[in-house]
């Protein structure tokens, strides 16, 4: 019998999320964030269940591209951080991958290039002075790339530092910097989550949708549900044990946590080796029979305690840890992160399991 330990990926509502980015933005095409394995949902299955309706994709590096061309995906591909060097330029020629320019040697191996018609994404620093040009270098650099052969369509892009904050004044002068090349009469694209949900004015071209399509909030101090998002991954596992514990006990490493009362503890088998975060401290909630239970103890690798005094609880029960009826992005709050973070570090221990996929899941 296999471990109890599983993530549910509900293909349903990462299509419905996609869907309400798109409605957002109903003038510009959205390309879904699928790297670092979609964020931890599993990127071919992403992929694919997206395939029938997504305008194309966007990855981190041209090795996720490669794995989404071989795994049959045909729609365009962004690489977020374009090619680490001339070898995976001539790749992206060969796969047809859109490629993002942030620096002069790119630029330069390009130039090596033969002629084709490369679409490529010139990263403007717009004040995230993380990728990108200067935006007063952007207009020369944008006349001298089209003298070369193998580029083709030239848009721009950037990235902000803050929507996440919605009222944070950097947006609307990053906006602003931005604008400053619109002489130049080139499509461009900045909206993340956050920006799809609450900037239109910086919707542009291309939106590039990430933490939204997974159900969790991009918006500081917002859930999910708060933006009609959907939890896409339910993870869980089941009690595995069963302890009685009397006033002056104390449950796990450190002895973290000290019983006050006649207590019943649970043990659930789940732990940081399955990716659930060590930072989750006494308190945290789980789901347990559509009740909420705190976490007693620190998480130890394999296992977690939740104290569940008073309630029926049976060995082999399920304990949801976070997706649906406990928003991730709680659990997040808790351990002082953010659901992405919680997302991308499921370990490969825990098994996906896919609902609502269009065609089997191989």
């Amino acid at each position: 019998m296999a471990r109890a330990t599983r993530a549910i990926i509900n293909l349903h509502a990462l299509r419905d999320n996609y869907q309400l980015a798109k409605s957002k933005a109903p003038n510009s095409r959205a390309y879904a964030v699928v790297k670092a394995n979609a964020y931890g949902h599993g990127m071919v299955a992403a992929a694919n269940a997206l395939s029938a309706e997504a305008d194309g994709f966007a990855v981190a590096c041209v090795d996720e591209a490669i794995i989404l061309r071989q795994a049959g995906i045909l729609l365009p591909i962004l690489i977020l951080e374009g090619a680490m060097d001339e070898a995976e330029c001539n790749t992206a020629l060969e796969l047809d991958l859109e490629l993002v320019l942030h620096h002069e040697q790119q630029k330069q191996w390009l130039a090596k290039l033969p002629e084709s018609a490369l679409k490529v994404w010139v990263k403007v620093d717009s004040g995230m002075h993380r990728l990108g040009f200067s935006p007063q270098v952007v207009p020369a650099l944008v006349s001298e790339l089209r003298t070369l052969p193998v580029v083709g369509e030239i848009q721009l892009m950037s990235h902000f530092a803050c929507a996440d904050e919605p009222q944070n004044p950097f947006n609307q002068q990053q906006l602003a910097t931005l604008n400053t090349l619109e002489p130049i009469k080139l499509n461009w694209s900045m909206s993340n989550s956050a920006a799809i949900l609450t900037l239109p004015q910086s919707h542009g071209e291309l939106i590039r949708p990430g933490i939204m399509l997974y159900g969790a909030s991009p918006i500081q101090g917002q859930q999910g549900p708060d933006a009609g998002l959907q939890p896409v991954m339910t993870l869980q596992s089941e009690v595995i044990a069963l302890h009685q514990l009397n006033p002056g006990d104390t449950v796990g490493y450190g002895q973290s946590f000290k019983v006050e009362r006649p207590a019943t503890l649970a043990v659930v088998a789940i732990g940081y080796g399955d990716g659930y975060p060590r930072s989750a401290g006494n308190g945290t909630p789980v789901l347990i029979k559509g009740q909420q239970f705190p976490i007693a103890g620190r998480v130890s690798m394999d296992m977690i305690t939740v104290d569940v005094t008073g309630a029926e609880i049976l060995l082999g029960d399920t304990v949801t840890l976070w997706g649906t009826g406990l928003s991730a992005d709680i659990i997040a709050d808790h351990c002082q992160t953010i659901a992405y973070e919680l997302f991308c570090q499921v370990t490969p221990r825990v098994n996906r399991q896919y609902v609502g996929s269009p065609s089997p899941i191989k």
